[in-house]
């Protein structure tokens, strides 16, 4: 999952990216509103955290105009206005839930977890492919009935390939569903994962198509 976090005071923010991080996200961060803008034409994203006081174009501004465009990610507004006109007006721009600083690191990936679930990326929480079965929103997935161990990476890797079962993802695609900006990515990392994958599943459960990317083999 590739989760868009717009905040602008540092402190709050590396904590944000690094507690994200270690439950398994991408997070791109963004300080201000108009590159929050410039963020969101990229279309990859699984949920944006909105802090509301930016510099430059202020996150009411930046939601109105994400959903006046026909963006439809879930969106959290994580700030520290806590009256309730504040949060009626976020509500009524678009956001889908709103948590006010400081909060509980527990309550907001809760709540993270509850948008994941009930937004477009994550319609199929459930997901059954030969003899494969994965349960998106608790991480979990079993092979053959057998219990199915896949660190993180491996597993956004499968998700990524889930997704789209039978078509082509390309080692691009594969790389941005795990890595966020400022991450290294090593220039075999997604061969390494699907190596591993391959070891789990069968070396004919995924396709490599030749300078083109992976595919779920579909018989």
């Amino acid at each position: 999952m590739r989760l868009l976090l717009i905040e602008d005071d540092p402190m709050i923010g590396e904590s944000m990216e690094e507690v994200l991080r270690r439950e398994h996200y991408a997070v791109d961060w963004v300080r201000d509103g108009d590159s929050a803008m410039l963020a969101l034409r990229q279309d990859v994203y699984h949920l944006l955290l909105l802090d509301l006081g930016l510099p430059g174009t202020q996150g009411m501004d930046v939601l109105r105009q994400y959903r006046a465009q026909g963006g439809t990610v879930p969106v959290l507004i994580v700030t520290a206005r806590d009256a309730p006109p504040s949060r009626v007006l976020g509500l009524d721009a678009g956001a889908d839930d709103y948590l006010v600083k400081p909060f509980d690191i527990d309550e907001l990936l809760a709540r993270i977890r509850a948008l994941l679930r009930r937004g477009k990326a994550a319609q199929q929480v459930q997901v059954a492919f030969r003899g494969l079965q994965v349960d998106m929103a608790a991480h979990t997935a079993s092979f053959n009935g057998m219990p199915l161990h896949l660190p993180a990476r491996e597993f956004a890797v499968l998700r990524a390939l889930l997704d789209a079962p039978g078509s082509v993802v390309t080692k691009r695609q594969l790389e941005e569903s795990i890595y966020g900006w400022g991450e290294e990515v090593e220039s075999n990392a997604i061969d390494v994962h699907i190596h591993h994958l391959r070891k789990k599943l069968g070396s004919s459960f995924i396709k490599n198509i030749r300078g083109v990317g992976y595919k779920l083999a579909t018989a």
